[in-house]
């Protein structure tokens, strides 16, 4: 990421991981990410906002030199995780005069992940403003996005919301500003389904705190900046609803191929109904599609083999990640092939402890689906339809 200046004497200084394939080893990134930091010199004093990841500490550092950086008085963290913290230490080292401005909450995270000392920082509140002379600070609190002393910083007189993971999307591109609605809007939902999603009720309510301030352009620590905030606001508040879609996630995994046959069979069956499906094979699927149709999806059927007696542990694995993410379904289907053991049932709706959709019944099929079996996949096709039709379900129009 070359040093860009997004108004007078406030620049973007972090940097593009162009092949960073996975995140947390676990979220997959297929179009890698940035670690995005902000530079604001101010007529007395000047603010780093976020660093970058520590593989890209070098990085941060060539732009500072660059620009002619001699002083920096504060390094704004906005959330402790290393992906934005990382590099204070660094930063710290190389002006031994700055502090660390953050909240309590995040001190205590920083002196535990980087063995930062509490003279190292200033701790502010909810509300506080920090003066850089001709430039007004502002932090706004805004946590379990997605971490729970997560905060934005609010550039008063440029009316530049800083806001972290908030608003971000893993993707590693030229393009500083969102160009259009439609090129963006992939990567951000796909970012708020892997690791907002989980946290509906904070986000609704931070996107309710932020929507109140003056913006012009809203600037996140990963992926590009928005000059069209209400667009980005929009879609969270969507995102965030509780209104789901007419769609269905069917997630199937077949060992010999009875289980495919069942989930196919039913995929026909409801979208003959004029019902969307989205099918996702779980011996090859990727987490984070399907973690992005779970966004909007009023109903999930789980079709498994049984293995030893139970599920199979890709869908296992399945359910456990759409309880960690918490969804917003209204509705949950078993579908299950079996031999001598029928426990699958039973051990999946263990796995969904954490929501609390309607649990429809279970399609139990001894081996290869009979014409039986067909008919029995038909009326959970049918019971999915009636179960729609009660949700008064509404077309969504957006950036997709």
């Amino acid at each position: 990421m070359a040093i860009r200046e997004i108004r007078p004497d406030i620049f973007s200084v972090g940097a593009i991981d162009w092949d960073r394939t996975i995140f947390d080893e676990l979220i997959p990134l297929p179009e890698g990410t940035s670690y995005n930091s902000y530079l604001i010199k101010g007529k007395e004093k000047s603010a780093l906002i976020d660093t970058v990841d520590p593989t890209k500490t070098d990085k941060l550092m060539t732009h500072l030199d660059e620009l002619g950086v001699e002083n920096i008085d504060y390094v704004i963290a906005n959330h402790a995780e290393q992906d934005h913290s990382g590099s204070i230490p660094a930063v710290l080292e190389r002006y031994p005069d700055a502090k660390v401005v953050t909240n309590a909450k995040c001190m205590g995270f920083l002196t535990d992940l980087l063995h930062l000392e509490e003279e190292d920082f200033i701790v502010i509140n909810d509300g506080d403003e920090l003066s850089l002379g001709d430039k007004t600070l502002k932090f706004i609190f805004t946590p379990w996005v997605h971490w729970p002393e997560t905060m934005s910083t609010y550039l008063v007189e440029e009316k530049i919301l800083f806001t972290c993971d908030f608003f971000g999307s893993h993707v590693a591109t030229s393009d500083i500003y969102a160009k259009g609605n439609h090129d963006v809007y992939s990567g951000a939902k796909r970012y708020y389904a892997e690791i907002m999603m989980p946290f509906r009720a904070a986000v609704r309510n931070n996107v309710k705190k932020v929507e109140s301030l003056d913006i012009d352009i809203i600037a996140p620590s990963h992926g590009p900046m928005y000059k069209d905030p209400k667009f980005i606001i929009d879609a969270y508040k969507d995102w965030a609803s509780d209104e789901v879609r007419n769609e269905v996630i069917i997630a199937f995994i077949s060992m010999h191929g009875s289980t495919r046959n069942a989930a196919e069979y039913l995929a026909d069956s409801l979208m003959e109904k004029g019902i969307s499906v989205k099918v996702f094979n779980l011996s090859t699927a990727d987490i984070g599609e399907m973690a992005m149709a779970l966004v909007d999806a009023a109903t999930m059927v789980v079709a498994t083999p049984t293995v030893l007696s139970g599920a199979h542990p890709m869908a296992i694995y399945a359910a456990h990640l759409v309880n960690a993410l918490r969804p917003k379904l209204k509705f949950v289907g078993v579908m299950t092939s079996y031999s001598w053991g029928g426990m699958a049932v039973q051990q999946l709706k263990g796995c969904l402890s954490a929501i609390s959709p309607e649990v429809l019944e279970p399609v139990m099929i001894k081996g290869l689906p009979r014409e039986e079996d067909l008919v029995k996949i038909d009326e959970l096709a049918d019971e999915i339809f009636k179960k729609h039709g009660t949700l008064n379900i509404t077309e969504k129009s957006g950036g997709e």
